[in-house]
């Protein structure tokens, strides 16, 4: 028999397991069903540039750190970038809007002390930071959301330093993968990470056995290391979708890759946002 009683257990490890907040209202636009993203799902944001991804990250992270008061989450956001397209002013002019701009100084500073943000300039800084983040998250409770944009930033480099040999041009991201996993698992993580449109579908990419319901209709050719796709429960793809008055729309296609479940939603970006 299974004993309730938890006084064995070490502080920090109860902690670690009672704090993590609920994702599950984070953002319903973004999944083909309801109820996600639930810990452990990892869900990878595919597209050109420009097509709306790091803007998608913004609104997310917004959502996380405001209070419930506001319409938030109250958790924190730990966000790595390694494509250096993060912009903090524009973070910082989303939560005015948000706030209505009726936020001062101090509650602004106070809304910003939940998130965090690393910055990587190669593959193997990305290794060595995750292999750091361990202590991070037993000392944030509140830490309930990781973001890596992107996954893909170092992909070309190293492939040229590894040569012609596939295992040593993959070789940082599968260590990579296999520390983010083990985050994931132990410490009851969603990850959210982009990732470029880097290929091109190839013209017999119709026989190949990774072809989904989800890829269909689509340009996506996967490219990085298979253990990275093996930890990806949800693909959301983005593009560009021009409105019929000439304006600039955009279009995602979340994929549920459990089961194929496909949605598809169209949205816009303004000033104040991410507009569905």
């Amino acid at each position: 028999m299974i004993s309730n009683d938890l006084s064995f257990f070490p502080p920090k490890l109860i902690a670690r397991l009672e704090g993590r907040s609920s994702l599950k209202t984070l953002e319903p636009f973004l999944f083909a069903e309801e109820g996600y993203p639930v810990y452990g799902d990892v869900v990878e944001f595919h597209g050109a540039e420009g097509t709306g991804k790091t803007e998608m990250l913004y609104h997310l992270i917004a959502r996380c750190i405001l209070p419930k008061s506001r319409g938030g989450l109250e958790v924190s956001v730990l966000f790595i970038d390694t494509d250096f397209h993060f912009d903090m002013l524009r973070l910082i002019t989303l939560l005015e809007y948000r706030l209505s701009c009726r936020g001062t100084e101090a509650t602004m500073k106070r809304y910003l002390e939940r998130f965090l943000l690393i910055n990587c300039h190669s593959s193997s800084q990305l290794l060595i930071s995750l292999y750091s983040l361990e202590g991070m998250f037993l000392s944030h409770p509140s830490l309930s959301l990781l973001i890596v944009d992107s996954m893909s930033a170092f992909y070309w480099i190293d492939r040229a330093n590894g040569g012609e040999n596939l295992s040593l041009q993959e070789a940082n991201l599968k260590r990579c993968v296999q520390v983010l996993q083990k985050l994931i698992r132990e410490h009851h993580l969603v990850l959210f990470a982009t990732t470029q449109s880097l290929m091109q579908k190839s013209p017999n990419f119709g026989e190949s056995s990774e072809k989904t319901e989800c890829d269909a209709g689509s340009d996506y050719r996967p490219f990085l290391c298979k253990p990275w796709r093996q930890l990806v429960t949800h693909r959301i793809f983005f593009s560009r979708h021009p409105h019929p008055d000439g304006t600039q729309g955009f279009l995602m296609t979340s994929c549920h890759l459990q089961n194929n479940c496909v949605a598809k939603r169209p949205f816009c970006i303004t000033e104040q946002g991410i507009q569905f």
